[in-house]
């Protein structure tokens, strides 16, 4: 299936072979360019989120480490020559949003925070600052819905004198009632004192003073004896309707038979409350109730006895009973007489109803609560679902061999590391249960890096790791278009070849030694350019291997090499694992990562877990390991079931190179390789602190954010059997500087991906809300644990009320005044996890460590988070990756003016056609000292093993096989007969290699 050797003719100066398939675009256009959506539940007229780049315009020429790509983006944007971007300020509506947030920071302003005057870091600063004030506002909205909505709306009623009460409170025994209302005797009292009125004796507590009052005319008497009594029940009566009530044997009337005028129980109505019935009691067929207008009238059925109603009316009265009488009364002007009588003698109070503000604040509320406990919920469940019986079939076939054994490339990026980390992770690569001729180790050196500690450097000591096969000559520097801005984009490599070996594995391998040009040599790090430029090196290299695009010096070099080392060209490789230097990875980890790429062709991206090696090294590592532990078994386990894993982890994760077409043999997808994902990926104009953040501090992150945005329809998952250990940070500051730069790539991870709107689901029930709900938690994460820490000592504080109470049970008081929705939730969010390692992995220690991680919850939600967004604008990785000589630099500052027609580029057959020349010319410089012109003074061309080329045809067909490099599916002899014991760190001899598996 290898494209490259041709066994055809050559058409137009193309190779043709029909065995290479076919590579088509991931999303193909139609007539008019447009991809429309056929699926419900969403606009049709909505076009999907690929329709632009997501770093730059889509008039705005692609990066210059793209130049060389023939093949367009595959939404149909042009094809544009990369060239050198211009010194423009950066424009848009953040930029502008930005400067509007921080008008105020005038010169003199920046000038007291240490600003300085260079544009880039003044627009840095301002970006930071409005990201600040947009977080502190979000604290402010949580807060206003955690603890202020309620006071705001619905003011607590047991913080004042005289709330409602309910009418079977016993208090209301000790209270004097009113007209429906409830007033306690030392008010009543006064105003009689007031008014030359005699006291109520204790005696009547409990009782009801209405029938002491009339209304009388002119509104200024303090009783009615010389004004006529508006009395409403005057003429349903016989006689005087006296005024005077009796309790416990006891009459207290007026002197002189008159009424007290009821103005003057106006002034003390401020000191009163209401007491209040619930509908509930109002329908109970014990008491024959009924209700006018909101006021309970009680016992009408001793009304209908005392009073002279017409038998219509009696008639009216039984139809109200235990119901809402109020259409009734309303029906003519006698009854409505008798409703203000019924008023006058027999009201008990008011039905008991919530104002519009506590409606509004409890159906917020309540929507709140059902938002979040419903995602905390369906997490817990989903990820339940996923490890007890999705997970086993991901890697059903584990094992079995044969096909499913996809050629993959593990690429291990270096910078730093020292020497025993690094040939742990090599070691864990190479004796995997993978098999040896399906995998290449690809080793990136970042730069000529002195690790602090170290005595070699990280090239040294990759190289010597390996056993170069002599055949293929001395590695030489090679150009390649670097991720950088002005004259650093041209960057040189050295491709060193041959094998690994350990424990009678022999792992074809190849260590790229990231130079730099001669300009550089002298300088702090040279060649260095970062982790994404390392993991480009390799994406470009496939896109450009992918669609016979033009290739730099390096590409071609890596193409024979490869070839020559594994038998086969580079576009046979499907998968790409990407593992750090101080990664671990565990025997079976591969096997069961490929095994979910073969099982499901949809899956693009895969992740195992990662757990910690050095645990109980200090108290830094302790409040880790649990943490680790529930961001994949409750995280990630929830996004797989989704095929949306929003994160797959640098230091062990894997993607899918190109996917076979389902239903077409031989078709592939581009997708590792796919020119929307490397242009994108590849942004070297990094001038925007959002930019910054995205593409410096968190490219792994930023990488997925790509695949899931290209590809939305694709699967990102996780495969909780695929194991590896990694070395954690087990001092704070070095734990702090790391997640600085994992908080801050989150935050603008999440602020794009919240965007993509093609994620499967709709509404809230979709990925891309439960990606806004993650983006708005992470952001409030300081709040959060103030606002945790105010409703627990609120908690305490009305515990501590409801032990003062003897009245009621401290659970009810509780209950019904305390934070009791928030604690909920809270509970939930801290709890569930806990739940979910006893029903998932059954281990009783990770219990413990979490309440060790319970512990530490001030530092993962108020100390890093805080300082997080703070140092929104540090780009550089602190004290987690110390090297010798580093002086920050974060690879986006512009030096220099590149120059793009210093890297010669040139398609494959057109470097075969030439080297063979050359070969020609000057021999074979495989194994000889000779040099060619062909890619400048710095290097020699590979050309393959020497031979003879006297009878050499010109580059096309040949009986037997490829004129070259060896037959299809073969690899060149060598030679393995046994030899001496090798000790660590020599270099054995080349025919002392142990047979290859």
């Amino acid at each position: 299936m290898s494209g490259y050797p041709t066994n055809g003719p050559i058409d137009g100066g193309y190779p043709q072979d029909g065995r290479r398939p076919v590579i088509i675009n991931a999303y193909p256009n139609n007539g008019n360019n447009t991809i429309r959506r056929n699926q419900t539940l969403s606009r049709p007229d909505r076009q999907p989120t690929l329709r632009r780049p997501l770093l730059r315009t889509i008039d705005r020429p692609p990066p210059a480490a793209r130049a060389g790509a023939t093949s367009g983006r595959t939404l149909g944007r042009p094809n544009l020559m990369a060239v050198e971007d211009d010194d423009e300020e950066p424009t848009g509506c953040w930029t502008l949003t930005s400067k509007i947030l921080t008008f105020w920071a005038i010169p003199p302003v920046r000038a007291l925070f240490g600003v300085g005057k260079n544009k880039d870091i003044i627009q840095a600063w301002r970006e930071k600052l409005s990201l600040c004030i947009i977080i502190f506002c979000c604290w402010l909205l949580m807060g206003f819905f955690t603890i202020g909505i309620q006071p705001l709306f619905c003011p607590d009623q047991s913080k004042i004198d005289f709330k409602p009460m309910e009418h079977d409170n016993e208090k209301l025994e000790s209270y004097l009632h009113y007209k429906g209302q409830y007033y306690s005797f030392r008010d009543v009292n006064k105003v009689f004192t007031d008014n030359e009125f005699e006291e109520i004796p204790n005696s009547f507590a409990g009782s009801d003073i209405t029938p002491l009052f009339r209304e009388c005319p002119g509104g200024k008497k303090r009783n009615c004896s010389d004004a006529k009594i508006l009395d409403p029940c005057e003429k349903y009566v016989t006689g005087k309707n006296e005024c005077k009530i009796t309790a416990n044997g006891q009459t207290y009337q007026p002197k002189g038979g008159d009424c007290f005028n009821s103005i003057i129980m106006d002034g003390i109505l401020a000191k009163s409350g209401k007491i209040t019935y619930k509908w509930e009691d109002i329908e109970r067929k014990l008491t024959a109730n009924t209700v006018y207008n909101g006021i309970v009238l009680k016992d009408i059925d001793n009304s209908i006895n005392n009073y002279s109603f017409s038998e219509e009316a009696k008639k009216m009265l039984e139809k109200t009973r235990n119901k809402d009488g109020t259409r009734y009364f309303e029906m003519n002007e006698e009854y409505r007489q008798i409703a203000q009588c019924l008023i006058q003698s027999s009201s008990g109070g008011y039905v008991g109803k919530e104002t519009v503000g506590c409606m509004f604040s409890q159906i917020i509320t309540m929507v709140m609560t059902i938002a979040i406990l419903g995602v905390v919920l369906t997490r817990f469940v989903m990820a339940i679902v996923f490890s007890w019986f999705v997970s086993s079939k991901l890697v059903q076939g584990y094992g079995s061999g044969g096909p499913r054994e996809l050629y993959t490339i593990c690429l291990v990026t270096a910078y730093s590391e020292g020497e025993e980390g690094i040939r742990c992770t090599l070691n864990s690569l190479a004796t995997t249960t993978y098999p040896d001729k399906k995998q290449l180790l690809f080793v990136i050196a970042d730069g000529i890096i002195m690790g602090s500690g170290n005595d070699r450097s990280t090239p040294d000591i990759c190289t010597s790791m390996i056993i170069e096969d002599p055949k293929l000559g001395k590695a030489e520097p090679k150009s390649y278009f670097a991720i950088a801005d002005g004259a650093k984009q041209h960057n040189m490599a050295r491709a060193h070849a041959g094998y690994y070996i350990v424990d009678g594995h022999r792992v074809p391998a190849i260590v790229v030694v990231k130079c730099g040009t001669p300009a550089e040599a002298s300088g702090a790090k040279p060649g260095n350019r970062g982790k994404r430029d390392s993991q480009l090196l390799l994406m470009n290299f496939l896109s450009r291997v992918t669609f016979d695009d033009r290739m730099t010096p390096l590409d071609y070099d890596l193409f024979k090499k490869i070839q020559h080392l594994c038998g086969v060209t580079p576009d046979k490789f499907e998968i790409v694992l990407m593992v750090d230097a101080d990664t671990k990875v565990l025997p079976t980890s591969l096997s069961y990562l490929i095994s979910a790429m073969v099982n499901d062709p949809l899956i693009m991206g895969v992740c195992g877990e990662t757990r910690i090696a050095n645990k109980t090294t200090s108290w830094v590592t302790w409040i880790q390991v649990f943490e680790y532990y529930i961001s994949h078994h409750l995280g990630k386990c929830f996004e797989s079931l989704f095929g949306g894993v929003t994160c797959l982890p640098g230091c062990f994760c894997m993607y899918r190179i190109k996917a076979p077409k389902q239903g077409s043999p031989n078709i592939y997808v581009p997708v590792l390789a796919n020119p929307d994902i490397v242009e994108d990926y590849s942004e070297n104009i990094v001038d925007t602190l959002h930019k910054k953040n995205l593409l410096l501090l968190g490219e792994d992150r930023f990488l997925t954010t790509l695949m899931l945005r290209t590809f939305p329809k694709r699967k990102m998952i996780f495969v909780p059997q695929a194991l590896c250990k990694t070395i954690v940070p087990d001092e704070f500051k070095v734990l702090l500087s790391q997640r600085r730069r994992w908080i801050n790539s989150t935050v603008h991870n999440l602020m794009e991906l919240v965007l993509v709107r093609d994620l499967c689901g709709t509404f809230c029930f979709s990925m891309q809300f439960v990606v806004g709900m993650e983006l708005f938690g992470t952001a409030v994460l300081p709040a959060a644990i103030v606002f945790t820490v105010y409703l627990l000592v609120d908690l305490l504080l009305i515990i501590y009320k409801a032990q003062q109470e003897s009245q009621t049970s401290v659970l009810s008081y509780v209950w019904e005044h305390g934070p009791v929705v928030p604690l909920i939730m809270l509970f939930c969010v801290l709890g569930l996890p806990g739940v979910l390692v006893m029903l998932t992995s059954q281990k009783v220690i990770y219990v413990l460590w979490m309440f060790v991680y319970l512990f530490g919850l001030p530092v993962w939600n108020f100390i890093l988070p805080v300082y997080a967004y703070w140092h929104f604008d540090d780009f550089s990785w602190g004290e987690t990756r110390k090297v010798e000589g580093d002086n920050g630099d974060d690879h986006s500052k512009k030096e220099g003016v590149f120059d793009a027609s210093s890297i010669p580029l040139k398609r494959w057959h057109e470097y075969e056609k030439l080297n063979r020349q050359n070969s020609i010319t000057y021999g074979s410089p495989m194994n000889g000292p000779q040099r060619s012109p062909m890619n400048g003074p710095q290097g020699s061309p590979m050309n393959g093993p020497q031979r003879s080329m006297s009878n050499r045809a010109p580059l096309g067909p040949r009986p037997g096989g490829s004129p070259q490099g060896p037959p299809q599916g073969q690899r060149p002899f060598i030679p393995t007969q046994p030899g001496p014991a090798v000790q660590q760190g020599q270099r054995p001899p080349f025919n002392n290699i142990p047979p290859r598996r």
